[in-house]
């Protein structure tokens, strides 16, 4: 059984997607782009030392924000019942932006935790006392890393146009997979492995140290480390784990031949349907901002207070 027979054979509709993921991204869209632009506006007007922290968390907000405005022509593509209206050079750049900033998204989620971790486990490392500049430097690596890693999504065709369709895809289910595409799929499931198993690590191990430290477990700095650490662990699992449980599944599946067609035909819409997941983890992300970062959190109060007393003196 080979790919193109798979696709031959297993032939999904997609009908569900059309109904129920467009309206889904909007919510979405429409609830992330406030809360990453309100991030935007504060770390850029009101913070005045860039710290390694705020580096990190700084660029956690700009691929985010960067994601949210690749959304709209998905939704327009999801609208259609996957059909590509916008042509095979910006169906590329679309699905290069998308991946590049899912990345970097994780990436330096996996930073900030990691960051909370050196304070917390290991205080006098050097790690703690690099310069603005050199949280600059690490910064422009995780970009260069992971824009190296997705520029198979620019050099590979990924628009495939029939008679009553034109899918604009970076995992297809209908033809031979080439290198770079392959290269595409092993940095799909490894970051979410290899991220999960360092969260995970660090939340061990912050949650020890505060035992074995009853002080610095009764400290602000020590409450607010693993709060924030174990929030980006629990946006991590609830937004990526759902693509990829089911896009290993439909590799099984896929692998097992078209006696599993109808099981084949539903995880291949279950992941499809996952990819809201995925974006909303752009939306979620503002969450992690108000653990991690006192400033944002700081503004969001000063804001709602603002509000709030506006209101009743009205």
């Amino acid at each position: 059984m080979t790919p193109n027979s798979t696709e031959h054979h297993c032939n999904t509709t997609h009908e569900l997607m059309a109904s129920v993921l467009p309206p889904v991204v909007i919510i979405e869209m429409l609830l992330g782009l406030p809360g990453n632009v309100v991030a935007l506006y504060v770390f850029c007007k009101y913070m005045k030392s860039w710290r390694t922290n705020v580096t990190f968390l700084f660029n956690l907000i700009l691929s985010d924000f960067l994601l949210l405005l690749s959304l709209p022509f998905r939704i327009d593509n999801f609208v259609r019942g996957e059909t590509w209206i916008f042509g095979d050079a910006w169906c590329r750049i679309n699905l290069f932006m998308l991946a590049v900033n899912r990345s970097a998204s994780i990436a330096f989620m996996t930073a900030v935790a990691f960051d909370r971790y050196f304070k917390v486990v290991h205080p006098h490392h050097k790690t703690n006392h690099i310069s603005s500049k050199q949280a600059a430097g690490v910064a422009c690596f995780i970009w260069a890393t992971v824009i190296a890693l997705r520029i198979p999504l620019l050099t590979n065709n990924l628009l495939k146009a029939g008679e009553n369709y034109s899918r604009c895809r970076s995992f297809s289910n209908y033809e031979d997979v080439s290198p770079g595409i392959l290269l595409h799929y092993i940095v799909f499931i490894l970051e979410f492995f290899v991220t999960l198993m360092l969260l995970i690590f660090c939340s061990v191990r912050i949650t020890c140290v505060l035992r074995s430290r009853p002080r610095l477990k009764d400290s602000k700095k020590g409450q607010r480390a693993i709060r924030t650490v174990l929030v980006i662990v629990g946006v991590f699992v609830f937004c990526f784990f759902p693509s990829i449980g089911t896009g290993l599944t439909v590799l099984i599946l896929k692998s097992l031949g078209e006696k599993y067609c109808n099981t084949y035909n539903l995880t291949t819409e279950l992941f499809s349907m996952s990819l809201a997941f995925t974006y909303l983890n752009s939306a979620l992300d503002p969450v992690i901002y108000c653990f991690s970062s006192s400033l944002f959190r700081n503004y969001l109060k000063r804001t709602l207070n603002g509000m709030i007393q506006l209101q009743v003196s009205k």
